[in-house]
């Protein structure tokens, strides 16, 4: 069980795909309106600026996201591309350990990883992008077949070899990395983030919030906020979280969204159960941005759909503008 503990006071670009993999997904064309790079935006904006788009209001003709599932082992660490990403997910897998999946849309890196093997629930997450591409490596023989059938676009070392690298100096399985240019041309843009997320002004409350921590049983993540940075810088298991070039870690929102994790079908090499964390329905959650915390409700009706977030009293809890960490802790 996750268990949650505070500190404090309580123009136009091409999106293309450059080759096709295994099947799994069609080749998506389009020229549309990129938005700003993430982490690159300030915390304001007007109440609702639209950026997240739900399938109430479709992307129409939107290239696909990049999803890529990513190792989180102590060794895997730093991580490459992460503050790159728009969204960073996190969930918990066998033994109570941690993996994140980066998504990308206004930005691509030159690397992102170590990149590691999908999981069932990775499956039900993305249904909420169109067609997105899934870049990992492995998964249970059982599993590859719901992953053919999902409506996603596989990228792996098999279908994709020229997309990655090995880093000599890192031991296996931590060392292989995805090079994002080598499948898509440009960063699809904003349209591709059909999240649910709405960002704006926050709402007039939320209480003074210094730090967060989420506990898996075999994993942590504390949020600390820097006022100087007017960000969430970012610790994993106690260790501060750094790019390859040494910079924290700092999204400006964090999301502590209370779910379900039930066993899956599904075991490791071990004998270990796959947790399956279900991101469909609804419960609580806890939303930072600028310093502050509020208590949140979150919605998502169906795989399709995004995830909406509104406070006690019905509003819309808009996001501040730049990077989203969504950790999945076990609701109690």
């Amino acid at each position: 069980m996750a268990t949650v503990g505070t500190v404090g006071t309580v123009g136009t670009q091409r999106g293309t795909r450059r080759r096709r993999g295994t099947g799994t997904g069609l080749l998506l064309v389009a020229v549309l309106t990129a938005g700003l790079a993430a982490g690159c935006t300030t915390s304001d904006g007007p109440p609702d600026d639209g950026r997240g788009t739900t399938r109430e209001s479709p992307a129409q003709d939107a290239p696909p996201a990049l999803a890529v599932k990513i190792d989180n082992a102590p060794a895997a660490r730093p991580q490459t591309g992460l503050d790159d990403a728009d969204v960073v997910y996190t969930e918990q897998v066998e033994g109570g350990s941690s993996r994140l999946i980066a998504v990308y849309a206004t930005a691509l890196p030159e690397s992102v990883g170590p990149v590691r093997s999908a999981r069932e629930a990775d499956l039900e997450l993305l249904r909420q992008f169109d067609r997105p591409l899934l870049a990992f490596s492995g998964a249970q023989s059982k599993l590859k077949p719901l992953i053919e059938e999902a409506p996603l676009e596989a990228v792996t070392p098999e279908s994709e070899p020229d997309a990655y690298i090995r880093d000599s100096d890192r031991s296996a399985p931590h060392n292989l990395f995805l090079r994002p240019e080598r499948v898509m041309d440009d960063p699809p843009g904003e349209a591709a983030l059909t999240t649910g997320f709405r960002f704006g002004r926050p709402p007039a409350d939320g209480a003074p919030q210094n730090e967060l921590t989420v506990r898996y049983p075999a994993a942590r993540f504390t949020f600390t906020w820097s006022g100087a940075q007017d960000r969430w810088l970012v610790s994993m298991d106690g260790t501060p979280a750094v790019t390859s070039g040494g910079e924290r870690l700092a999204p400006a929102t964090v999301v502590v969204q209370h779910v379900t994790v039930r066993p899956s079908g599904f075991r490791d090499f071990l004998g270990n159960t796959t947790p399956f964390t279900e991101t469909v329905g609804s419960g609580e959650a806890t939303v930072l941005r600028d310093g502050r915390a509020w208590e949140a409700n979150w919605k998502r009706p169906s795989a399709e759909d995004g995830t909406s977030f509104t406070t006690d009293s019905g509003e819309p809890l808009n996001f501040a503008r730049g990077q989203v960490w969504v950790v999945y802790a076990e609701a109690s």
